[in-house]
Parts: structure tokens; C-alpha cells; sequence
């Protein structure tokens, strides 16, 4: 095979593979079927004091809360006599006390004390319903997803599925002017049970505590649980959809020990239950530029979980170390929730590790700093469009040297073809000396056919991890450009993007040194058509920086080309 032939392949291997590494990172874990569900909620003006859900929710089982096995030894002790009147499912009235803050609002059921739907103000559901915030934790509807926690053991509150009936002194708490808590209260014979959820008036994070008071004249043996109970539907994040293409993750994920980042999918549920044992941690559930998780202690070891449940939801959690609280002692376990965006430098500050479920894929440390850098230009001129492009240029210029090693390989084969097409005229039947004959050329020319090879290759981890930037941040959601792209995370709506994309490929082609394979030649005409037709449905912002990126590589082949061309072609860096 000839040289040229060998480099030209190559570029269209790198082509290929990138596509393939991006559809395939996409579809990694992410494959199930599912339903896009959209989801609704009434403004806060006319929220009434319980949501629009078909409550009960759930009235839990034996099935939801964790088998006491997770808590490891817990001693040899009796069990107490718990006497709790379970409330029947027709008793509903009263039962949801609602938190608003300015990041969050959510429902508590005094039924357990569990979070059963949780809406985030600060991100509408649709640009066309800007008063309406979306929903990430729903019970009714026709959904589940919610955060579970309760005490299990001997003398657990929670033991065997059965769920305390919480008092508490209001059903509505506002807390937009200053953080406050929201006590939940029970009482199981002389041991006072409070359940504390305390927030602050701005942000997503909402600790709780468990204070046991035993004021009886035996020990109180417990350990807390805290999960997150979903099915497997998909939802509609509000950021205009990703038309035919593939749907973002949606499942679990934890760190541990020995993974800085393990997902979890829901997949992985249905053939087998997870255990595992970490020192802190967290366990969170993701979709496209949300999450919900519980971060456990630091200082304890805690034993992590995952399970399918037979009506098909799926649970994930974690249990604490047992305590026994001695008469006469006051004993508290500890946790914290979050419900709210996939953003960077909060889920940093909350709990190691917990930034990693903004999933740049392997390419994690240079899509990290890239995403600092788009963030700085967005804060320096107020466009997420603008910004991209600025980061485009950017990563064009720091990469020029690269760029321009590999335009100027393929102009000096561009101007060697009609030489290269007379020998091969000349030397048909005599491969070998066809071959030795070109190395003289190419040796008299100081032209290298792989030349350009090597440094597109070096680029393509850049332009991946920029395009897991592009993809992974909740920033882009709904975030405008100029005149029609309203929305960056949203395809484009005409179709414009994408055309002018598939035409700078096509111009980029005519830089290029033409294929001596006719074969080849006509892959690489289909080229732009077939990434045309790819880029159609995939977000507006990813399509931008696609576009101006080729821009950018045509202009500089193009002053590179002519350079060459003329002689005059600049010193090699």
C-alpha cells in the first residue's frame, strides 16, 4: 500500500474512531429502553399545602427498608416491644409537611419521615414554562423516586418494615429568608426518637439527624439506613431533548475503597444485589445534569447496598455502625442529602469524590480544567455560546503547533501529487520500484506521507474531552445563544448548525491532497454527509464548537497551504 494511501486511511480511522468513542461513551451503561416521562408542577404561587399526588405515595414494607443483616453484630440483646399504630392507607390527611427554600422545595411524609417529592425552583421544567420548576423526586404521578432513611435493628423504628408515624408542629415551613429545621418526633415507650432536617435559604444540601433519647432503664440498640428508591423510567430534564439520539445515563453510582467512582446501573441490579463496605462515602442515583445522593458520616464504616425490588424499582443505600444507647445517654446519627444540579464546585465542597458523577469518562483530567476554563469565559462576557467559542479558539491556538506540523505534511503532499500521479503512470507494473521511486520524492521534497498523522491523533483526546464538557454541564441547560438557539443543550430547531458543520467538512476536504484510491476517495465525500446527518439531533452547543472548530482547522490549513504553495512556508516551530 502506498504511503499516502497509508495516511490517508489513518485520518479516516481517527475521524471514525472519534465518532465511535463519543456514541460509544454515550451508550455506555446507558442503553436501556425507557420511557420519557415530563415532568409537571404547579407554580409556588398556587401550590396548595399537599402537591397534586395520588397519596399515599407508598406506604413501605418489609420490602423497602434494609434487612437488619447489613448492620453487621449488634449484640445479643432482646428486642423491645414496639407498639406503633401503623396508620391504613385511606389515612392521608395532613401527612405531608411541605420545606420551601429559595434552591429547593420539598415534602416530607410524617410517615417515616422520608423526602417523597423534592422540585428545584431554580431550574424550570421548559423554557415556555419558566415559572414551573422541575421536578427531580416525585411519589405520585405515576412515579417513584424518593429518599428513604429510618432506624432498624433490635429497637429500631423502622425494623421489619414497619414506619412511625412522626408528630411534628407545622405542615409548612419557609426558611427563603434563613435557614431553619424541621423536627419530626416519636416516642417508642421511654425512648424519645427526633428526626432533624435542617436547611440553609440557599442551596441543594439538607443535613439529618437522628437524636435518640433514652430515657428508659434498658439499652436501645439501632442503626440508621438511608436510601434512594427510584424505578427505572427515564425523565425529560427540561433541556429540549436529544432527538433519535441515545439517552444519557440514568442509574446509580458510589464511591468506595478501592473505586474512586463505581457506577452502578440499574442494569447491573437486575442480575445481582451489591454489598460492599466503605469508610464515609456516598451513594447517589444520576440523570442528565441532576442527582440525588446521601453522604454518609466520614468517620464511620458504613455497609453499601443495592438491590431490584420485585415491582421493578430499585433501591441503593447505605447502613451506619450500630449503636447502643445506654439509659440515661443521649445518642445522634448523621447524614446529609442532596437533590439538585450536577454542579462542579458544589459537589466538590460536599464530599470527596461526589464531583465525579459530572461524568467526563476517562478523560476526566483534561475535561476538568477545560470545563474551569469555559466557565471563566462565561463568566467574562455572560454567553455560554460566546464562551464556547472562545474556548474553541483557545484550545486551537494552544494546539497550533500540532495542527501546523500536520497542514503543512499534507500541503507539501498536496503540492508532490502530480509528481506522485506521473509515477505511478510510469511504474504501474513494478510496484517495488514504484515504492523506491516515491522515497526519492518525498526524500527530494522533505515531504513525510505520516506526517500529519501523529498530531491529529495527539489532539483527539482534547476535542473528546471538550465534547464530554460540552455534553456533561448543567450550565448549557437552557442556556441561550444568538437569534434562534435558545437553547444550548436543545438541537438545533432548523437544522442550521449541523448543515453549516457538514459544509466546512466538505470545504476542509478540498485543503487535502486528493486519494489515489477511488474507494477512499469516495468514503471520505460521504464523510460530511454522514456526520451531518449524526449531528443533526445532538445539542446546539456541541454543534458549535464542531463547527467553529473545523472553521478554525480550514482557515489555518488553508494560510498553511498557501504558504507552501508559494515557498514561503514558516520555519517549523
Amino acid at each position: 500500500m502506498l504511503p499516502t494511501e497509508i495516511q490517508r486511511i489513518i485520518l479516516i480511522i481517527g475521524l471514525a474512531a472519534t465518532a465511535y468513542l463519543m456514541m460509544l461513551a454515550w451508550n455506555e451503561d446507558y442503553g436501556r429502553p425507557a420511557e420519557l416521562r415530563r415532568t409537571e408542577a404547579p407554580a409556588l404561587a398556587t401550590l396548595p399545602a399537599d402537591p397534586p399526588m395520588d397519596i399515599p405515595r407508598q406506604e413501605s414494607g418489609a420490602s423497602d427498608v434494609p434487612d437488619e443483616s447489613l448492620l453487621g453484630p449488634v449484640g445479643t440483646q432482646e428486642s423491645s416491644s414496639i407498639a406503633l399504630d401503623a396508620p391504613s392507607a385511606q389515612v392521608t390527611e395532613g401527612r405531608l409537611v411541605r420545606v420551601v427554600t429559595n434552591d429547593l422545595q420539598l415534602w416530607i411524609d410524617r410517615l417515616g419521615g422520608d423526602i417523597v417529592r423534592v422540585q428545584l425552583p431554580g431550574f424550570p421544567v421548559s423554557l415556555d414554562r419558566p415559572d414551573v420548576p422541575f421536578v427531580l423526586l416525585d411519589s405520585g404521578n405515576g412515579r417513584t423516586y424518593v429518599a428513604q432513611s429510618g432506624l432498624i435493628g433490635p429497637d429500631g423504628t423502622d425494623t421489619g418494615g414497619r414506619r412511625p408515624l412522626f408528630d411534628v408542629g407545622a405542615l409548612e415551613f419557609d426558611f427563603r429568608t434563613s435557614g431553619g429545621s424541621v423536627e419530626l418526633h416519636t416516642r417508642v415507650g421511654a425512648v424519645d426518637v427526633s428526626k432533624v432536617f435542617t436547611f440553609q435559604s440557599d442551596g441543594h444540601l439538607v443535613t439529618m439527624e437522628y437524636r435518640i433519647d433514652n430515657r428508659g432503664s434498658e439499652p436501645f440498640t439501632v442503626g440508621m439506613f438511608a436510601q434512594l428508591k427510584r424505578d427505572g423510567e427515564a425523565v425529560e430534564e427540561g433541556g429540549g431533548g436529544f432527538g433519535l439520539g441515545p439517552r444519557p445515563y440514568l442509574g446509580a453510582a458510589l464511591t468506595t475503597g478501592e473505586e474512586r467512582y463505581l457506577k452502578l446501573g440499574f442494569d447491573d441490579l437486575d442480575d445481582e444485589d451489591f454489598r460492599e463496605t466503605v469508610e464515609g462515602g456516598w451513594i447517589a442515583i444520576l440523570q442528565h445534569y441532576f442527582l440525588s445522593a446521601w453522604v454518609a458520616d466520614a468517620a464511620s464504616s458504613n455497609r453499601y447496598y443495592g438491590q431490584r425490588r420485585d415491582d421493578g424499582t430499585y433501591i441503593v443505600g447505605y447502613t451506619s455502625p450500630v449503636q447502643r444507647v445506654e439509659p440515661g445517654q443521649l445518642a445522634t446519627f448523621h447524614t446529609a442529602f442532596y437533590a439538585g444540579p450536577k454542579d462542579q464546585r458544589t459537589l466538590e465542597k460536599i464530599s470527596p469524590n461526589l464531583n465525579l458523577t459530572i461524568d467526563y469518562g476517562f478523560l476526566w483530567w483534561i475535561a476538568v480544567p477545560l470545563f474551569y476554563l469555559l466557565d471563566w469565559w462565561h463568566g467574562f462576557v455572560g454567553n455560554w455560546g460566546v464562551a464556547i467559542i472562545l474556548l474553541t479558539l483557545v484550545v486551537k491556538t494552544a494546539l497550533y503547533p500540532l495542527s501546523a506540523a500536520s497542514y503543512r505534511s499534507m500541503a507539501k503532499m498536496r503540492k508532490v501529487a502530480p509528481q506522485m500521479k506521473r509515477l505511478q503512470e510510469r511504474y504501474s507494473d513494478d510496484r517495488q520500484k514504484l515504492s523506491q521511486e516515491m522515497m526519492s520524492l518525498y526524500k527530494k521534497e522533505k515531504a513525510n506521507p505520516l506526517g500529519g498523522c501523529l498530531p491529529i491523533l495527539v489532539q483527539m483526546p482534547v476535542f473528546i474531552a471538550l465534547y464530554w464538557v460540552l455534553f456533561e454541564s448543567v450550565e448549557l441547560r437552557q442556556a441561550p445563544f444568538l437569534l434562534w438557539i435558545d437553547d444550548l443543550s436543545a438541537m438545533d430547531p432548523f437544522f442550521v448548525l449541523p448543515i453549516l458543520m457538514g459544509a466546512s467538512m466538505f470545504f476542509q476536504q478540498t485543503l487535502n491532497p486528493p486519494m489515489p484510491d477511488p474507494m477512499q476517495a469516495r468514503i471520505m465525500k460521504m464523510m460530511p454527509i454522514m456526520f451531518t446527518v449524526l449531528f443533526l439531533f445532538f445539542p446546539a452547543g456541541l454543534v458549535l464548537y464542531w463547527l467553529v472548530n473545523n472553521v478554525l482547522s480550514m482557515t489555518q490549513q488553508w494560510l498553511i497551504t498557501r504558504q507552501i504553495e508559494r515557498g514561503s512556508a514558516p520555519a517549523k516551530s
